[in-house]
């Protein structure tokens, strides 16, 4: 979707009613974010390079908020005016949503459309996308699949899995793969397909000109463009995005020397087997298009280990059942009883450790949910749902089995000095 916020923007620019350069509150003069100088700082082509300064989380809240109101897009992004940016205005890449929202409502701003209207249009009717939607009833009624979110590797049908609306310009678009063949013809062909010019050459190539460097964790893995991800492999460039729901997945690629491109759409989605096995798989494709061998996949066991989640409260009950066998025996036989390092070390102290294990992603979920830092700004206590939504097994398995191991290390511990508070009778 991104790609197609970009492509709609750059299409405003040549038809001069929106400047790159320009800072966004000349087309949204309400905009703010805390500091009111670095209001002022953010233009237009921060927004596509993903370089506005705006967190990461702050634009994954809005995903989590299913307000289906004409005006959510607006709210969310007028409801940033207490964000603290992550950084310097300008300063490094930083993939955020809500840049390609505020750019849905600088499309709107200067088109005078609503974003629904003007990308189908602009973009789907010139381009002939006669199975593309901006509203999820629509598709349904022309055949959409029905999405699937994963437990526990196992994908689960959710046929109304609600679309956030107010997030539309940054990654809700519907589509399909013959539909999406023909934007990538597009993009290959210097923006025109069949008769339809959609876009000129030189604006199609600073869509896909590296701007910034973009790092995941630190670890840099290509350049951003407008939309688009540009990455060197051997001799080959390929310019790529994946795009994420909970219940859906999408990955293309085009190889502009080769004239090749490629697109990948599952009806499914969480967000271990997203980063880890898909996208994997669509990088791999597009690299076999560049007629290189593609990296094994450097993941593999991730599916399994989603699959053994189950086994982490099916060991704490039998942790408690042996616990509770041996405080019986303890009871009945003082003369059981350890003692001295033993007591402490092996029966107080180690069994601590795989319960402060298990409980950690539980105290990370609520800490960063309720910390009041600036840098989360507006995210808050939306940092818990973000993840059950996209990854609801792993998400619930540290809300309940944290829990848990945090309340009976406490009701062990307690048992345990309780039951050996009776000296041993030898």
């Amino acid at each position: 979707t991104k790609s197609f916020t970009a492509l709609a923007v750059m299409q405003l620019v040549e038809d001069g009613k929106v400047e790159l350069d320009a800072p966004i509150q000349r087309y949204l003069p309400w905009f703010r974010v805390a500091d009111p100088l670095a209001s002022a700082q953010i233009t237009v082509r921060h927004l596509l390079n993903q370089t506005s300064g705006l967190p990461q989380l702050s634009g994954l809240r809005p995903m989590t908020e299913f307000d289906d109101s004409s005006g959510a897009t607006e709210r969310q992004a007028r409801a940033l005016s207490t964000l603290v940016l992550a950084r310097p205005v300008g300063s490094a890449w930083e993939y955020c949503n809500m840049n390609y929202n505020l750019l849905g409502l600088i499309i709107e701003a200067a088109s005078g459309e609503s974003y629904e209207v003007y990308v189908q249009k602009h973009i789907f009717t010139p381009l002939q996308m006669t199975h593309t939607y901006t509203a999820p009833a629509e598709a349904k009624q022309n055949g959409m699949a029905v999405g699937h979110r994963y437990w526990f590797a196992t994908p689960f049908a959710v046929p109304k899995m609600p679309i956030p609306r107010g997030s539309l310009p940054g990654g809700e678009l519907i589509s399909s793969s013959e539909d999406i063949a023909r934007y990538l013809i597009a993009h290959l062909n210097e923006g025109r397909y069949d008769d339809a010019q959609i876009l000129s050459a030189e604006a199609i190539d600073e869509l896909h000109r590296p701007a910034v460097e973009a790092t995941m964790t630190g670890i840099p893995f290509g350049h951003y463009g407008m939309g688009w991800i540009i990455e060197q492999t051997g001799q080959t460039k390929i310019v790529w995005h994946s795009g994420t729901c909970p219940d859906f997945f999408a990955y293309m690629a085009i190889l502009p020397v080769q004239k090749k491109g490629v697109v990948l759409l599952i009806n499914a989605n969480h967000l271990m087997m997203d980063k880890m096995i898909f996208t994997e798989v669509g990088a791999g494709v597009a690299k076999m298009l560049a007629g290189e061998r593609p990296i094994p996949n450097r993941f593999g066991a991730v599916p399994w280990a989603l699959r053994g989640l189950p086994l982490i409260p099916a060991l704490q009950i039998v942790g408690v059942a042996t616990k509770l066998r041996r405080l019986l025996r303890w009871h009945q036989d003082p003369n059981s009883h350890p003692s001295g390092a033993s007591k402490w070390g092996r029966y107080i102290l180690l069994p601590l450790i795989p319960d402060l294990l298990v409980s950690l992603p539980l105290v990370g979920l609520l800490w960063t949910s309720t910390l009041d830092v600036p840098l989360l700004g507006m995210m808050g206590s939306g940092f818990r749902d973000v993840m059950l939504l996209f990854m609801p097994d792993v998400s619930w398995i540290a809300l309940v089995c944290g829990s848990f191991a945090l309340a009976w290390m406490i009701v062990r511990t307690g048992l345990v000095l309780w039951t050996l508070r009776k000296p041993s009778l030898s």
